[in-house]
């Protein structure tokens, strides 16, 4: 199946299960999204803390059986890049007009700021930047982005991509043949899903270090997301989840619950988490 219609295709049965991103069908409803990642949400190690022990998993397949499908987590990216872009970005007034390759709830923030979201598919991005068509493009993280050889028709590379602080990539199964299967086939296929959910962001984590240097080398220049460019962002981003959950009930209802889990989160990891982090990043650049 073409990779947007995979949701589809399982819904009626073309195919009884599929491997997906949740977030590809917003445009269905953007609840969709908290399966993936949200803007200013959930790190790769907070959202299997959410699916797995926080509720999140069951809270999110009330909603999918609208769909008539059933979901378990089945990969992470982890943290994403800001992306890639020709020109330096060192004001929010830069983004005026700046025609950028981002799409879902990330574009309409973005939007909102006076970027013109793009959407295309990663094969069209090296051409359209590499012609000017687009000013900036986001696709992954250094090992998936090195691939496309975007460092060669845009400079500087964009860090942090605040609108995935994760990707969690999704199985769905339609809701029907998954509740026909005897109780020890489902847990084989939680199993096995969890086995994937774990070895997919091993996979990034153990390549993304060595794919980053190599892009230095190959002249990307990394630049940080000005503090200013955040603090706009994220009071957009508030804006938006304000703007959408006043229509949406069940968007409401898991930003809420994603939200408070997010903020215990980062209760516990600012005591050790991060600290560890922090110091080790230090002591590493100290020799």
């Amino acid at each position: 199946m073409p990779g947007l219609q995979a949701l589809d295709a399982t819904q009626n049965k073309t195919v009884e299960m599929c491997h997906t991103a949740s977030y590809y069908y917003v445009g269905k409803d953007p609840t969709f999204a908290f399966g993936s990642a949200f803007p200013f949400g959930l790190n790769a190690r907070m959202i299997n803390a959410w699916f797995y022990h926080g509720g999140g998993l069951e809270l999110l397949n009330e909603f999918y059986k609208k769909y008539n499908v059933y979901m378990l987590p089945g990969g992470n990216t982890g943290g994403q890049m800001g992306g890639w872009f020709r020109k330096e970005i060192k004001t929010v007034q830069d983004l005026q007009g700046l025609k950028m390759r981002i799409a879902g709830i990330a574009g309409q923030i973005m939007a909102k700021l006076g970027v013109v979201p793009q959407q295309l598919a990663g094969g069209d991005i090296y051409p359209a930047l590499e012609k000017g068509t687009i000013d900036a493009a986001e696709w992954v993280g250094p090992y998936d982005d090195e691939k496309l050889g975007l460092q060669k028709v845009a400079q500087y590379y964009y860090y942090p991509g605040w609108w995935e602080g994760c990707a969690s990539l999704t199985f769905f199964y339609n809701q029907e043949k998954w509740n026909e299967l005897p109780k020890n086939y489902q847990a084989v296929l939680r199993s096995t899903a969890a086995q994937a959910n774990l070895d997919m962001l091993a996979n990034y984590d153990a390549k993304n270090p060595k794919a980053v240097q190599s892009l230095v080398k190959a002249g990307a220049q990394l630049r940080r997301f000005p503090n200013e460019m955040m603090d706009a962002c994220y009071k957009a981003a508030q804006e938006l989840y304000e703007e959408i959950g006043a229509k949406n009930p069940d968007f409401k209802k898991v930003h809420d619950h994603a939200k408070a889990f997010r903020n215990e989160e980062y209760l516990w990891w600012q005591i050790v988490e991060y600290t560890y982090d922090d110091y080790m990043v230090r002591a590493r650049s100290r020799g």
